[in-house]
């Protein structure tokens, strides 16, 4: 049996699009004399959905559009993910369901068993849990077929299991020879070598092939990388589709064999790919097709124009630099010099004379607060009024452009350079801000080399360095690191070697500022843990872990 993963970039709610896709993808797949196409978890109607599964109406789509699928696709078997409707008088209304159709026919339709609630999931919420685990006989196989969370309960791989059952043993016993899971598994660094490693021991421990297709694209701050794989029945892998790009691969199941797609090499590079696939999407799905970047000569407005311009395009991209009384000559320089190398208009828009006509109307309320932070945020207020009038003006989308270890510990202004429409690079931590821009400059020099060599600073007054008031980032991002995605303790992390008073600040200011990242525009997931909706802490409490 030829089979085809098509992973392909749903929006959500865009029903008519995303079936579009589905049946295009399908007379592909019939070109290559595939016999069956596996697309992705909930693909039908975008994953996630979230609270849009309240609305009876989405529910109706979403299985019209089915409907149409099964009336329309011939001559191949298609596995797809919908929502279904839970017929009982008990449980949850919904199920994350997929489906095999064939010819006009559904011959077996699965309830995803495990539904996470960890992170960015919220699953429980909405579906009620399947319970059925039987294979079924397709073509001479039988299929085992499961939904994303499903396959990650191995008892052998997971030190810790979170559910009391593993669908693909239950499968595997019902006498299943070729595992499929459709899943719409969001996308962090590492993560790929960590999922690659588990389904190659699923596919090594049962002795039979595996088949996974991803959802592949970016739907508000949560990314996918796709990546669909198939493993052979030895646990190699046979089949891979490329990462962060709609793909379609076949594998066949007679040689177990298949279509072997490049992927990102690094880290880094897999990193900046995520972030220009997430920039696009998220104007794209928005509406948006233009957008403006307000730009400093430093570092890191530098990398978000630079993601700008790839995943928009150059004539899509406005940059504006606001250079005040304290911006440094140099940065005059490097901000021109970077447009040029991006090829994008560059406007200059000095704000000395609005922040002295601010000064002189406040004079009677307080005086000699231009270089203290009353006068700082202003300034950064100031720039904030003018971005925004030209996102009014023409349309564009206006992005942010602090990164996470900034927005960790507070080093911001609300109202200020927070805001915008999409923060592309909040959970990027400075220490990688300078690997992407290093990985950008390493065939030709895009973002001058002065902006990456030059001490970090808001110049907000007169000789400001970020050192001035932060630890060096190198030990800042390890802190934060341990602190936001490892959870760990502060007494734990002095236990790692660093000072205590350091330690005690940056958790004070990580927890101190929780307030500010709950007004900040949606960012691009690409952590274990952003300051999206994936972690919710309070505003208002009282906890204190550190000791006086």
């Amino acid at each position: 049996m030829k089979i085809a993963l098509a992973q392909i970039n749903p929006t959500i709610g865009d029903f008519a699009l995303n079936t579009d896709k589905i049946m295009a993808a399908a007379e592909t797949a019939k070109g290559l004399s595939c016999d069956l196409i596996v697309f992705s978890e909930l693909v039908i109607s975008g994953y996630p959905p979230r609270d849009l599964l309240e609305k009876g109406e989405f529910i109706e789509a979403n299985l019209m559009h089915l409907q149409r699928l099964i009336n329309s696709v011939k001559g191949i078997g298609v596995i797809c993910g919908f929502v279904d409707r839970n017929p009982g008088k008990e449980g949850n209304p919904l199920y994350n369901s997929a489906v095999l159709f064939d010819n006009g026919k559904i011959l077996h339709q699965a309830h995803k068993r495990l539904l996470p609630t960890y992170d960015v999931f919220d699953e429980r919420r909405y579906f009620e849990p399947g319970t059925e685990y039987s294979a079924f006989l397709y073509k001479g196989w039988r299929i085992g077929l499961s939904i994303c969370e499903d396959i990650w309960n191995d008892k052998a791989f997971f030190s810790r299991r979170l559910y009391p059952v593993d669908p693909a043993e239950r499968m595997i016993k019902e006498g299943a020879n070729l595992l499929i899971n459709i899943a719409a598994s969001p996308y962090h660094v590492g993560k790929r070598e960590f999922k690659w490693d588990m389904l190659r021991d699923i596919a090594k421990k049962y002795k039979v092939p595996l088949i996974y297709v991803n959802q592949v694209g970016g739907n508000d701050s949560v990314l996918f990388d796709g990546i669909s794989l198939a493993f052979d029945s030895e646990a190699r892998m046979a089949a891979r589709a490329r990462d962060f790009e709609e793909d379609t691969v076949v594998f066949d199941t007679h040689g177990q064999k298949g279509d072997l797609h490049l992927v990102s090499r690094t880290d880094t590079e897999s990193l900046l790919n995520a972030l220009i696939m997430g920039t696009r999407d998220y104007v794209r799905k928005c509406g948006f097709s233009k957008a403006v970047v307000g730009v400093s000569g430093g570092i890191d407005s530098a990398l978000t124009a630079c993601i700008a311009v790839r995943a928009l395009g150059k004539e899509n991209v406005t940059a504006i630099f606001m250079p005040s009384q304290y911006t440094h000559k140099e940065n005059f320089e490097d901000t021109q010099e970077l447009a040029a190398n991006l090829g994008i208009k560059l406007f200059q828009l000095p704000i000395e004379g609005i922040f002295n006509n601010f000064l002189q109307e406040l004079s009677p309320l307080f005086k000699d607060v231009a270089t203290e932070v009353t006068g700082q945020n202003i300034q950064a207020r100031i720039r904030q009024i003018i971005l925004m009038a030209l996102s009014n003006k023409f349309g564009y989308l206006l992005f942010s452009t602090g990164n996470k270890s900034e927005l960790a510990v507070g080093y911001c202004t609300l109202y200020g350079d927070m805001g915008g429409g999409l923060a592309v690079i909040s959970d990027v931590p400075k220490t990688m801000v300078y690997r992407i821009a290093h990985l950008i400059n390493k065939k030709k020099e895009v973002i001058p080399e002065r902006i990456i060599q030059k001490s970090p600073s808001a110049e907000l007054k007169p000789g400001q360095l970020d050192n001035d008031d932060l630890p060096p980032y190198e030990v800042l991002d390890d802190i934060l690191k341990a602190y936001i995605e490892d959870n760990k303790a502060a007494e734990e992390i002095i236990g790692m070697g660093f000072e205590p008073s350091i330690v005690k600040d940056i958790v004070r200011r990580v927890d101190r500022n929780e307030y500010k990242r709950h007004q900040a525009p949606p960012g691009l997931k690409v952590t274990t843990k952003s300051f999206s909706y994936g972690r919710r802490y309070p505003i208002a409490q009282r906890y204190l872990p550190i000791p006086a």
